[in-house]
C-alpha cells in the first residue's frame, strides 16, 4: 500500500476470495460496498437467465454519478439482481440503497505505453494512468473496458478506479529503450487523465516530468480544467513546440453538461481553461465529442464560435458511439434526463448507424453514414470555417528529444 502524506494511500488490488457453494461464482470483495446495507443473499438474487432489460437491476441513489446501475458484464454468465420479493416486505425508506463510495484500486500494471493502429485514431501511442473514471459520463465507450476487469460498465466504471502509480517509472523504462523513436505520447486514448483522482495521485503530471526531461513530445485531451494546474510543465513543453491540448466540449448548456457528465469541469470552466492554456503559449483545439444527434448537434456553431472567442485554434468532431452495453446506459440516462427526446435521438442514430445504435467498422463508427451524418459534417464543417478554426493543430517538434544521459537526438 502506499502511504504518502501528499496523497491518499492506495487499496491493494482486489481480488476473487470466494466461491459462491452452489454455481461456483467467483464473489469479489469489490462488490460489497456496492451493496451497502444489504445482504447480497437477502434482497439481491444470483440470476443465470438475466432479463436484459435494466428493470432488474440494482438501482442507487446516483447523485454525482452518470449512471445508477451496473448492467451485466457481458463475459459473464450470471449476475446480481434485485430479489423483488424480499423488497417487498422492506419499509420504503429502507428499501432505497445508498450510492457507492469510489474506490481506488492499485493497477500494477507492467507496461503503460498502449500502441494504438486504428486508422481512424490519430496517434499511435497513448498513455492512460487510470482504468476507469470518476466523470461519469453517461456515454463513454471505454466503460466497456471495465468488463475485462470482471467489473460493469455501468457504476462499477465511475467508483472503481485502477490507479498505475508506477505509469512513470514504466513511461522512463519505454521512452530509455534504444528502439524508441520519439513521436507524441497522447494522454489519454480511453480514460481522462485529469479526472478528480488526478488531483490526488499526479500520475499524469509526474509522467509529464519524465517526457519534459527526455524532450518527448505530448498530445493532451481533457474535460477537466485540472490541467491548468501542470502550466509550469506545460509552458516548458511549448517552448521548444512539444505539447499541444484538446479540451472536449460537448454542450454549452450547464444544466445537460451537468447531467451528462456529471463530474466534469462544466462548459464555462473548459472555456476559460482554454484562455488560460492560450495565454501560457500552449496551442488549444477543441474536440466537440461526442456529437449526439437530436440533443447537441445543433450547438455545433455555438460551441466553435465560443472556443475560437477564448483562444482555441482548431476543432474536430466525433459522433456518439455506444459500443455493447453502453447502449442499454445511455437509453436508460435518456428515460431519465430526457425523456421527451429520447425517440428522436435513437432514430437519428439509428439513421446513421444503418438501422443500429452502433457498428464497429473503421471510419464509419467515428462519424456515422447517410444523409443525416452528412448533414451533421456540413454543418461541423461550414461551422469551423466560420469560427476561423483549423482542422488541426500544427505538428509537434520531435527532434529536441534527448537520449537518458542528456544526448540529443541526432538530426539526419
Amino acid at each position: 500500500m502506499v502511504t504518502n502524506s501528499n496523497r491518499a494511500p492506495l487499496t491493494p488490488l482486489l481480488t476473487p476470495t470466494d466461491l459462491h457453494p452452489v454455481i461456483g461464482w467467483e464473489v469479489h470483495k469489490a462488490m460489497e460496498p456496492l451493496y451497502s446495507g444489504f445482504t447480497c443473499g437477502q434482497y439481491f438474487k444470483v440470476s443465470s437467465s438475466p432479463d436484459p432489460s435494466s428493470d432488474h437491476l440494482p438501482r442507487h441513489q446516483a447523485r454525482g454519478r452518470g449512471t445508477p446501475i451496473n448492467p451485466p458484464n457481458r463475459f459473464e454468465q450470471i449476475r446480481i439482481e434485485v430479489d423483488e420479493t424480499a423488497l417487498a416486505d422492506l419499509d420504503p425508506e429502507d428499501a432505497i440503497r445508498p450510492g457507492p463510495k469510489t474506490q481506488f484500486l492499485d493497477d500494477d500494471s507492467q507496461s503503460i505505453l498502449s500502441r494504438n493502429d486504428s486508422p481512424d485514431v490519430p496517434f499511435t501511442f497513448g498513455v492512460n494512468p487510470y482504468r476507469g473514471c470518476e466523470h461519469g459520463c453517461a456515454y463513454c465507450y471505454a466503460r466497456t473496458y471495465h468488463e475485462y476487469l470482471g467489473w460493469s460498465s455501468g457504476l462499477d466504471f465511475e467508483t472503481k478506479i485502477m490507479v498505475k502509480r508506477r505509469a512513470p517509472e514504466l513511461l522512463r523504462v519505454e521512452l530509455s529503450k534504444p528502439s524508441w523513436q520519439p513521436e507524441p505520447i497522447n494522454f489519454s486514448g480511453a480514460t481522462d487523465c485529469y479526472q478528480p483522482a488526478e488531483r490526488q495521485y499526479q500520475i499524469t503530471r509526474r509522467c509529464l516530468e519524465v517526457a519534459l526531461e527526455l524532450r518527448n513530445p505530448v498530445r493532451i485531451v481533457t474535460k477537466n480544467s485540472l490541467i491548468t494546474r501542470d502550466l509550469d510543465l506545460l509552458g516548458e513543453f511549448a517552448s521548444w513546440k512539444g505539447v499541444d491540448a484538446m479540451i472536449t466540449l460537448t454542450s454549452l448548456d450547464t444544466k445537460l453538461a451537468g447531467q451528462l457528465e456529471p463530474r466534469a469541469a462544466r462548459p464555462q470552466a473548459r472555456l476559460d481553461t482554454i484562455r488560460k492554456l492560450t495565454a501560457a503559449g500552449i496551442p488549444v483545439g477543441i474536440m466537440i465529442s461526442p456529437i449526439i444527434p437530436g440533443l447537441t448537434d445543433h450547438e455545433m456553431p455555438e460551441i466553435m464560435k465560443a472556443a475560437a472567442a477564448a483562444g482555441a485554434k482548431s476543432a474536430s468532431m466525433i459522433v456518439l458511439r455506444l459500443p455493447f452495453s453502453v447502449k442499454d446506459l445511455f437509453v436508460d440516462w435518456l428515460e431519465t434526463h430526457a425523456p421527451g427526446k429520447k425517440a428522436r435521438v435513437l432514430s437519428r442514430l439509428r439513421d446513421i448507424r444503418g438501422g443500429e445504435l452502433n457498428v464497429t467498422e473503421w471510419k464509419s463508427r467515428m462519424r456515422g453514414e447517410g444523409p443525416h451524418a452528412e448533414n451533421i459534417r456540413n454543418l461541423f464543417v461550414a461551422a469551423r470555417r466560420r469560427a476561423g478554426l483549423a482542422p488541426d493543430l500544427p505538428d509537434l517538434n520531435c527532434t529536441a528529444f534527448r537520449r537518458p544521459g542528456g544526448t540529443q537526438l541526432d538530426l539526419l
